[in-house]
């Protein structure tokens, strides 16, 4: 249900967001079934319990929610909920959205059609150039280029598209500038673009914060072209995050001789399209062109399923360090999917699962 939030709302969303153990699925399970984030902030403490806890949840505050309003306003940068109408529709319609993101600039180009060009941190000459001037053609096409502002093929695209339009997802807060070489390119983007965020202003990046990123960076994107990348580059994870999501993957050839291309060149040969250029680009985006990111989901309560101890237990015995999906659980318990999907929220707010995007499920 597309809504504008009233401040109060707006503070307990983000309390609800900022909550321990609660992650984008947590949060889309907890507003579809009590509707409103205040009746969720009141249940937790309850749902925790059930869940095996023995300790106190960590609640996010009123007043910690007022802090990060205070330090984004500061910024200049402005929080937008998953909810509200002008939360970027191709990110909304993700299973699940990201509850929040932060932004400065311009969001309305978030809206446009956006093309994600990433690649290697340590990325040759060549491929600094190919990025460029691929983003400078997309620009020139009418696209906006998304990015993860690092250094490498990132910071090459978004130079290329500065003109016309680029958009870059940070993995720390909205004002973590990182590498810190790029200040003069994020004042830029901000100025002329759009920076993105899910993180509370003032977080420096960590390792985990990655992942959460790139998923940002592919939501956004029609189409992502990885330029240059190793075999365990972080641009793959945004590939397969972009074919998951239904989006386009395309991958610039290089010579097998050069580490730096063996990623890309193994894109190709599971099945991404070959990019040399711009068209290669609007090609897939042709076959594309009758997409329209669904509405997101409604987030209407539903009739609060009551899972008992037996039920509680013996999902957690189902689970191990292997994600295994919510399917397979109603399966293997024979219980009804409300009751299994309310135990699974029980036992993440506990810390005992870890509900993941699409529909997988691990042990914490």
């Amino acid at each position: 249900m597309i809504r504008t939030l009233t401040d109060a709302q707006r503070r307990d969303w983000l309390r609800l967001a900022r909550t321990e153990n609660v992650g984008p699925v947590t949060f889309a399970q907890l507003i579809g079934r009590f509707g409103e984030p205040a009746l969720a902030l009141a249940a937790l403490p309850d749902l925790a319990r059930r869940g095996g806890r023995m300790s106190g949840l960590r609640i996010a505050s009123e007043a910690e929610a007022e802090r990060e309003f205070a330090a984004g306003a500061a910024l200049g940068a402005r929080l937008i909920a998953a909810c509200e109408p002008d939360f970027p529709r191709a990110l909304a319609a993700l299973d699940p959205p990201p509850p929040l993101i932060w932004t400065r600039g311009n969001p309305a180009l978030l809206d446009r059609t956006c093309v994600a060009v990433v690649g290697a941190r340590v990325a040759s000459a060549g491929g600094q150039r190919f990025a460029r001037g691929l983003a400078a053609d997309l620009g020139r096409t009418g696209h906006v280029v998304v990015s993860g502002m690092a250094r490498g093929i990132d910071g090459a695209a978004h130079e290329g598209a500065l003109p016309t339009g680029t958009a870059a997802v940070l993995g720390g807060g909205i004002d973590d500038v990182y590498p810190p070489e790029h200040r003069d390119l994020y004042d830029r983007i901000a100025a002329e673009g759009c920076v993105v965020s899910e993180s509370e202003p003032g977080r420096a990046a960590v390792a985990r914060d990655f992942p959460r990123r790139n998923r940002i960076i592919a939501g956004l994107s029609r189409a992502v072209v990885v330029v240059e990348a190793e075999l365990r580059s972080g641009s793959l994870i945004t590939a397969r995050l972009a074919a998951e999501q239904g989006r386009e993957v395309l991958a610039v050839p290089g010579s097998p001789l050069d580490p730096r291309a063996r990623g890309t060149n193994d894109l190709i040969r599971q099945g991404a399209a070959l990019c040399e250029g711009v068209d290669d680009v609007l090609r897939a985006l042709e076959g594309l062109r009758g997409f329209e990111a669904p509405e997101p989901p409604a987030f209407q309560p539903a009739p609060e399923p009551e899972p008992d101890d037996k039920l509680r237990k013996r999902v957690a015995e189902l689970l191990s360090p292997t994600p295994v999906s919510r399917d397979e659980l109603v399966r293997a318990t024979g219980a009804p999917a409300p009751a299994v999907f309310a135990a699974l929220v029980e036992l993440a707010l506990a810390g005992r699962a870890e509900l993941l995007p699409g529909g997988m499920i691990s042990q914490a």
